[in-house]
């Protein structure tokens, strides 16, 4: 009886024991966006919480970054997750994954738009008239052929910005002013007053997009280059791309 009383207390305390530290998967992500959150920083927004199929990880994800952490959250790896032979790098991919455009719901009529050659290959670019890489890159487009541009002007670097790109864009050429500023720095006609831009859709669409620099460049299947790239680096992008004109119109 007695070894039937405690086999019996034994059992007890197994099943509360389970139900007091089971956790579900949806538990433990909670825990360490909650964990996370009181230890790495007022201001720093945790948008997702997600187990990996390797090394029993977690990736927190805040906005463009991604970290990794264990069920616990007791430590944080930054960096990137690789294979052991080194030809796939997950976080990488999985980053592109988060950063991908739906190309096809660009409002592309709040865009300048340039044409040379037979404009079968699409990009867009987020730029801003004060930013110096842009400037370059603009340069740099002269030498790509069979393109089609369409050019957001996202005002993020000073008041100014949003001056210049209301000149341009009410000019009666905006793809020439907006050229002309950024290759020879010729300034175009002030505005009239009367003239309306998009540059609050422009600034809400980058936003929603994460664009934190120019200029970043966006293709029709959804992947984008931040940052000034040569002329080579393009055109391996467009060979690689299935449907370079996907987005055309």
């Amino acid at each position: 009886m007695k070894k039937k009383l405690i086999s019996f207390a034994v059992a007890a305390i197994t099943m509360v024991g389970s139900s007091v530290w089971a956790q579900t998967p949806a538990q433990i992500e909670a825990n360490i966006k909650k964990v996370i959150s009181s230890n790495i920083g007022s201001g720093v927004k945790i948008d997702s919480v997600t187990k990996t199929p390797y090394g029993g990880l977690y990736e927190v994800r805040m906005g463009n970054e991604i970290i990794y952490t264990d069920d616990k959250a007791k430590y944080i790896f930054v960096g990137s997750i690789i294979d052991v032979k080194g030809t796939t790098n997950f976080t990488k991919q999985r980053t592109d994954e988060l950063n991908r455009v739906n190309f096809s719901e660009l409002p592309l009529d709040a865009a300048v738009k340039y044409v040379k050659g037979d404009g079968k290959r699409v990009i867009a670019i987020f730029e801003d008239p004060n930013c110096g890489y842009c400037k370059k890159f603009r340069k740099t487009l002269q030498g790509v052929d069979n393109i089609t541009i369409y050019t957001f002007m996202y005002n993020i670097l000073s008041d100014d910005s949003v001056t210049k790109s209301r000149d341009i864009w009410c000019s009666a050429d905006r793809s020439k002013a907006w050229d002309e500023w950024m290759m020879n720095g010729k300034v175009a006609p002030t505005a009239a007053a009367s003239c309306k831009t998009p540059h609050d859709q422009v600034l809400a669409l980058g936003k929603k997009y994460r664009v934190t620099g120019t200029p970043t460049v966006i293709f029709t299947d959804g992947s984008r280059l931040p940052g000034m790239v040569d002329v080579k680096a393009l055109e391996e992008k467009f060979a690689s791309l299935k449907t370079p004109s996907l987005a055309a119109k």
